[in-house]
């Protein structure tokens, strides 16, 4: 009884505590049978002229996000421990000390922990460049060479969607494809002797487009060669040629059509014919004095009316339409005589004072 107790208790312990106390395949169990090794996709070096004292190594990993990455380099006195700068990319710099004994060849071992689980990769290519010299490198190695570079395109771009890289060439060697718009590089594995391929899946971050430039390198014995990608990466597509910009000085904005009634002046015919008028109305009013005050107050209002009539039979329509150009910013007033077709918002071109419309 008291056996059967201690179990329940220890059982209770476990699942209180869950994968900190579990380990290995015990843990994984626990979580559902989910598998959560680390993964390394990329593991590189910027390459240098000489491997004295004082020069630094920076290496760049990228694989899972949220572990711990360390470098063990053949002939150094101490490990490097790598940097998370962004999640799943892992960057440090390791400064060749006076007791180092670091040479061309040495290996190079990058481990990427997650919990308790380990993932290693070797670094393939050398620490010096191609142009180092020899007394550094030594014999120097055939150069690497690339014979095709193709992609199976995506009919989307949106993350999510996968690209498929494939190369052929130098046997043996090592593989990196970047991408413009998306952040590092990856590898692409040696499937046949040969021939490398890999599916990169696109992800949020990524700003790719059909036309963004793809290299690949190849990498073998310190040396290396680099090709771009010929065709688009969006499937059925072709690469749209950047849109020139148009410079035009006399393309403008319609910003107002104003209609404008303008009013003539009466002339002597239209003033003395309303006098007339007046006047002999006037006459029929009163009688004396009151008759003669009548006929020039009548002469004067008919007068009066005469000019307003002359000035309402020769009222017209005209129209202002202001335009602002486009390159300047500036604003042109320009008068017609008949309605020039053309409404706020219109693009137009102005020339000589005339518009038509920008096509």
């Amino acid at each position: 009884m008291l056996f059967r107790t201690f179990l329940h208790a220890a059982f209770a312990a476990m699942l209180a505590f869950g994968p900190a106390v579990l380990g290995g395949a015990q843990a994984q169990a626990y979580q559902g049978g989910r598998n959560y090794a680390p993964v390394i996709n990329g593991f590189n070096v910027e390459e240098v002229r000489r491997l004295n004292p004082g020069v630094e190594l920076h290496f760049d990993l990228y694989g899972s996000p949220g572990g711990v990455a360390t470098l063990r380099i053949d002939g150094a006195t101490r490990n490097l421990n790598l940097t998370e700068v962004e999640p799943g990319q892992y960057t440090g710099t390791y400064t060749i000390g006076t007791h180092d004994r670091i040479r061309p060849e040495s290996g190079v071992t990058a481990n990427l922990r997650l919990g308790n689980q380990v993932a290693t990769s070797l670094l393939s290519e050398s620490l010096l460049q191609p142009n180092a010299p020899r007394s550094q490198r030594g014999q120097l190695a055939s150069q690497p060479r690339v014979e095709r570079f193709d992609v199976q395109g995506s009919p989307d771009l949106s993350p999510g969607n996968e690209l498929r890289f494939t190369v052929f060439g130098t046997p043996g060697a090592r593989v990196e494809v970047a991408i413009a718009g998306a952040r590092g590089v990856f590898f692409l594995p040696e499937v046949r002797p040969g021939e490398y391929d890999a599916i990169y899946t696109i992800r949020n971050t990524d700003r790719i487009t059909s036309g963004s430039r793809v290299t690949a390198t190849i990498r073998a014995d310190g040396r290396y060669a680099t090709t771009v990608l010929g065709r688009p990466l969006l499937s059925g597509g072709r690469v749209s040629e950047p849109r020139q910009a148009r410079y035009c000085s006399n393309c403008a904005v319609v910003e107002a059509v104003n209609v404008i009634e303008v009013s003539g002046n009466g002339n002597y015919l239209g003033t003395a014919g309303g006098a007339v008028v007046g006047g002999l109305l006037g006459s029929q009013v009163g009688s004396g004095s009151g008759r003669t005050a009548a006929t020039v107050a009548g002469a004067v209002a008919g007068g009066l009316a005469g000019r307003n009539i002359q000035r309402n039979m020769n009222k017209e329509q005209r129209f202002e339409v202001v335009v602002r150009y486009s390159t300047s910013g500036a604003t042109q007033t320009l008068q017609y005589d008949n309605d020039p077709g053309v409404r706020q918002g219109d693009r137009v071109r102005v020339s000589n004072g005339v518009l038509t419309r920008d096509q």
